[in-house]
């Protein structure tokens, strides 16, 4: 009889949580578009959009680069148009598609100080 092991690694997804998220975001009527960095936890204003994102994550540096983040969005006068979590190297995956504004993310980033 032979027995065959197979090991299979314990493999845990690290993450590494970034203080700010860099998105892009287009306004289609204007045919404009601004990348803008945005605050974990901090409300953005950004014409009629309210943005709030919730966590920025990056993978582990020893594992392809990847970054998500969780954002709340409400634009005026509608309330909450889209939330849920956005991940870069997927970025039509789920992305804010609305009849006014396009946002996606571009990447999340350590602070200034290198934090």
């Amino acid at each position: 009889m032979l027995l065959l092991l197979v090991c299979i690694p314990n493999i845990a997804n690290a993450y590494i949580n970034r203080p700010n998220a860099v998105v892009r975001i287009m306004n289609k009527a204007a045919g404009k578009t601004q990348t803008v960095r945005v605050p974990v936890g901090k409300n953005f204003e950004y014409e009629k959009l309210n943005v709030n994102v919730r966590a920025c994550k990056q993978t582990d540096p020893f594992e392809v680069e990847n970054h998500f983040m969780f954002i709340e969005i409400s634009k005026n006068g509608d309330g909450q148009i889209f939330g849920g979590w956005m991940n870069r190297n997927a970025p039509g995956d789920n992305p804010l598609q609305n009849a006014d504004y396009d946002l996606w993310l571009v990447g999340c980033e350590a602070d200034l100080t290198g934090n």
